[in-house]
């Protein structure tokens, strides 16, 4: 009698602890009850500085020879030369980075919604708890992941930079105060939910 006694308590004792340690902090709680969409992004960590494109000059050529030129070219058929392959043309048009789509101002490589519950239960419990999270070591943000929580409200977003060690969350309070580095095994615990969403 006596240690089924003492089996009950250590059971309830037991739960008890399990219980109070898989709580979520605010807002994970409330947006794993929610249901809300989990979505993960794969970031381009680094942009390089456009190169700035020169201005016209003046023609190397004499004028009676780049008109010469332009005559025959203009015989051509339309986008066989390339532009600004004459002088006195158009350089060519750089690609619009306006156009390209982007998480908090780093370019988009991919991203995934988490439809896999155990993946979505492991993002929770990464983000979810203090313990993963200790004061960052560097100051820096070159984010190779981002997690956006998307429901009814505003969408809270989680950028992850694996370089500096560290998150940056948006539209919501991080529930660690300064504690934005990444600790223990969350780095890789991170990159463990990236390669089950975008495979490799």
């Amino acid at each position: 009698m006596r240690s089924v006694l003492t089996l009950t308590l250590a059971s309830t004792l037991l739960l008890a602890g399990t219980g109070c340690g898989a709580s979520l902090s605010q807002p994970f709680d409330q947006l794993k009850a929610a249901k809300v969409n989990v979505v993960v992004y794969r970031l381009q960590n680094f942009e390089p500085p456009a190169a700035a494109t020169p201005a016209a000059g003046p023609s190397v050529l004499p004028p009676q020879l780049q008109q010469w030129v332009q005559a025959g070219a203009s015989l051509l058929p339309p986008g066989l030369l390339p532009p600004g392959l004459i002088p006195g043309t158009a350089a060519p048009a750089t690609a619009a980075t306006a156009s390209t789509a982007r998480f908090h101002n780093f370019r988009i490589l991919g991203w995934m919604q988490l439809a896999d519950d155990k993946t979505k239960d492991e993002v929770y419990d990464i983000f979810g708890k203090e313990k993963n999270f200790e004061a960052p070591k560097a100051q820096c943000m070159y984010a190779e992941f981002g997690f956006s929580f998307q429901g009814q409200g505003p969408q809270n977003d989680v950028l992850v930079s694996l370089s500096c060690n560290q998150v940056q969350s948006f539209n919501f309070s991080w529930p660690y105060a300064s504690k934005t580095g990444l600790g223990g095994d969350t780095s890789k615990r991170i990159i463990a939910v990236a390669q089950k969403s975008f495979g490799g």
